[in-house]
């Protein structure tokens, strides 16, 4: 059999993923913090985008003539008024019979005043470095904000004024580089004196000259020396105190008799003691080298309806606006010559197109999921977290006809704030508890917070066990096991029913 070459036309369907798909796909999980400075880059690269600036407010025209109400005897005054639209220097000058020279002196304009700041030795520096050729208003003041001093940098100062040799700064900064961002030391005394040829002795007493720096309990080999070292700094490191710095295990087990025992002291002592403790910081260093907190704003807010439903909008404030300058592309497309330059417009007006319709089409996407959201949560709105009901990322999506995997990225790094708080999209998707009577399943979220409330509302003398608490919501038509019980009090960061008696006992006498 002969092989011959042919051609054949076939049609088919296949999922291509664009690079606009892509970065469409990719805007949808951004967070508004994110997602602006995403925006404010493609601000900087594509000359076709600008920024959408919010109308001004309507303010009376400070230029417009005054009308002004005369009476007869005011004619003369009232043609003053209707003259003085001519406000050209010599107008005025001839109406005031003087010269303005001897009223208000003219400005020197920008040239002048530099000039004259140059001839002031007291000036002349300071305007040659902070105008930079440009005028005073234009400073920039974030370029005088300094940098935040980090844990290292603070220590190192203090060891400047601290020791006065060499090898003694040299031991110094070793170990301070050897301090982690908790303000831990993170290397041995042995491993320093070994490193760099010093005696142990002299490493110990440079470590304990380091320990005295600010803040209290940096430097610290372990969290009882960390907190020795600040009950040190308050006077309150006394044999009692020792002893219970020496044996917090026993603190985190809450075993309050054996504290007791062990430091000889009553109950009312240990109560101090434990008080002083919690009041010390474990993690010193923390307070250094990192950024301010961001505060958390939300992507959509919802508020009671006037008809008794919940009103859903998107916060403009998070919602980058953008426009694309058709004016300008038009006026420049007429002077491109090059394949180069008409390949470069083109492109960028069609990344400015797809940009603006990608936003749009982000911020609905958002509102519609949060509407949904809305819709089946709405009895935790109304009534409190114990309503909130099981969901799913399959429940929304077939709701609003979309897929599982787009309200995944819708939710992601999304926040709704409501009248009770600021939550995260994702909080609202809880797994399914089944109902020990057959009806309607609970929502882990839900049962977690009565756990917590069971434990907040119980007596000293009726401290629920785990299977105490698996037993009080069965009752209440929930099909819950023991475990389960457990992995929710410790995801709730409760201690046991063992050590909650302990501690109530102590606090109780």
């Amino acid at each position: 059999m002969a092989l011959s070459a042919r051609l054949e036309l076939r049609v088919g369907q296949s999922l291509v993923m664009t690079p606009q798909l892509m970065q469409a796909i990719k805007l949808l999980q951004l967070s508004n913090l994110d997602l602006v400075a995403y925006v404010e880059a493609e601000l900087e690269k594509n000359p076709l985008l600008e920024r959408a600036e919010p109308a001004p407010e309507s303010v009376p025209d400070a230029e417009a003539p005054t009308v002004v109400a005369a009476s007869d005897g005011d004619a003369e005054a009232g043609d003053w008024l209707g003259d003085t639209l001519d406000n050209s220097r010599t107008a005025i000058e001839e109406r005031l019979g003087t010269d303005m020279e001897n009223v208000f002196p003219d400005d020197k304009g920008p040239e002048l005043k530099h000039a004259d700041a140059a001839s002031d030795p007291m000036t002349s520096s300071w305007s040659n470095v902070g105008s930079g050729g440009r005028d005073e208003d234009d400073y920039n003041l974030e370029a005088f904000v300094s940098a935040g001093l980090s844990l290292a940098d603070h220590l190192s100062n203090q060891l400047a004024l601290a020791v006065e040799t060499p090898q003694e700064r040299l031991i110094g900064q070793m170990l301070i580089d050897s301090v982690d961002d908790a303000g831990y030391l993170t290397i041995s005394t042995d491993e320093v004196a070994d490193r760099l040829g010093a005696e142990l002795a002299e490493v110990e007493r440079i470590l304990g000259l380091i320990q005295a720096f600010e803040p209290s309990g940096v430097a610290a080999r372990n969290l009882a020396e960390c907190l020795a070292i600040q009950l040190r700094d308050k006077n309150r490191y006394d044999p009692a105190m020792q002893v219970l710095v020496a044996h917090l295990d026993l603190l985190a087990k809450r075993d309050f008799q054996a504290l007791k025992r062990l430091c000889a002291i009553d109950d009312e002592d240990i109560a101090d003691m434990v008080a002083e403790i919690r009041r010390l910081n474990p993690k010193p260093g923390l307070a250094f080298g990192f950024a301010p907190v961001q505060a958390l704003v939300p992507d959509v807010m919802v508020r009671a309806g006037p008809d008794g439903g919940w009103l859903v909008e998107l916060n403009t404030e998070t919602l980058p606006k953008v426009l694309v300058n058709q004016t300008y592309y038009a006026r420049i497309s007429k002077t491109a010559k090059s394949e180069t330059d008409k390949t470069f417009l083109a492109d960028a007006m069609q990344t400015a197109t797809w940009l603006t319709r990608a936003l749009d089409q982000r911020a609905r996407t958002i509102l519609k999921v949060a509407t949904e959201i809305v819709r089946q949560q709405d009895a935790f709105f109304a009534l409190g977290v114990q309503y909130l009901r099981p969901l799913n990322l399959k429940t929304i999506a077939d709701a609003i006809s979309m897929h599982e995997s787009t309200v995944s990225r819708v939710t992601s790094n999304k926040s709704i704030a409501t009248s009770r708080g600021i939550f995260e999209m994702k909080y609202f998707f809880t797994s399914a508890i089944a109902s020990s009577e057959g009806g309607e399943s609970h929502s882990a979220e839900a049962v977690r917070f009565r756990i917590k409330q069971m434990i907040d509302q119980e007596d000293v003398a009726d401290v629920l066990s785990d299977d105490a608490i698996m037993d009080k919501l069965r009752e209440s038509g929930i099909d819950i096991a023991r475990r389960t019980v457990a992995k929710y009090r410790e995801a709730l960061r409760i201690p046991s029913s063992v050590q909650r008696r302990r501690e109530k006992q102590a606090m109780a006498s």
